[in-house]
Order: C-alpha cells, then structure tokens, then sequence
C-alpha cells in the first residue's frame, strides 16, 4: 500500500465514523425530544431549546471530524 492510499483509508474511517455518530445521536434526541412533549406540551419550548442545543453540539462532533479528514487529505 502506498502513503497515498492509506491517508484515504484513514480519510475514509473518519468521514464514517464522524458521519454515523453525530446522525445517531440527532436521531435520538429528536425522538426523545418529540416524545416529552407529546407527554408534556406545555414544556415545549424549554424541551425544543434543550434539542436544538444539543443537536448543535452533535453537529459540531461532525464539523470537527471534517476539518481533520480535510487536514489529512491537504496536509
């Protein structure tokens, strides 16, 4: 294996890992999130605060891992 292809493959195990977390973690905040306040609507928009927060947070993980496959993709 050349250099070269290693630093896809390693490009490759980040984008995917960075990809799959984040997406996972979305997907489980927004279905708790839905069902507080399907058991509470009157704390919706304290409950749609905390989600919109943390799903930022999970967002940022993925913006992370992006700017290191970049990194090793130019560097």
């Amino acid at each position: 294996m050349t250099p070269d292809t290693i630093r896809f493959v390693a490009i490759a195990v980040v984008m995917f890992g960075a990809t799959i977390g984040p997406a996972l973690a979305i997907g489980n905040i927004g279905s708790k999130g839905v069902e507080a306040i399907g058991r509470n609507p009157e704390a919706a928009s304290k409950v749609q605060t905390a989600m919109i927060l943390s799903i930022a947070f999970a967002e940022a993980i993925a913006i992370y891992a992006l700017v290191i496959a970049l990194i090793l993709k130019f560097v």
